[in-house]
């Protein structure tokens, strides 16, 4: 990844609604969520939320799907590895060995969905 693809994806998260969405989709992992419940859980209007995520998906952070009549999103777990990866890639003495088990303990598995159903 090159430093200014990391800006761009700092930036992206570098606002509290949309880190607050970033955060929740981590919580319900490949499930995600359709819009609606997101606006409804971050208390953000629609409109303003249609903003927040397409910033979102354009750094690679979320991915979407259409399910019937509702958008589901999710996190986009390469994205998010990358910029781990990014970021710790000088950790360690830079033995990337060191943090593969970190980064490949961030699939998609790992982050199961609320099983309660509630959102936060």
């Amino acid at each position: 990844m090159e430093i200014k693809a990391a800006v761009s994806i700092l930036a992206a998260l570098a606002q509290e609604s949309r880190l607050r969405v970033f955060r929740l989709l981590i919580r319900h992992g490949e499930a995600g969520l359709a819009a609606g419940r997101i606006a409804s859980a971050v208390g953000v209007p629609h409109n303003t939320l249609s903003t927040h995520l397409s910033i979102l998906q354009n750094a690679g952070l979320v991915t979407s799907r259409r399910a019937s009549r509702s958008i589901i999103y999710r996190i986009d777990f390469d994205g998010m590895r990358g910029l781990l990866a990014y970021l710790l890639e000088d950790c360690c003495r830079a033995d990337h060995a060191s943090i593969e088990p970190l980064l490949a303990s961030l699939a998609p598995d790992c982050c199961q969905p609320n099983r309660t159903g509630d959102l936060p």
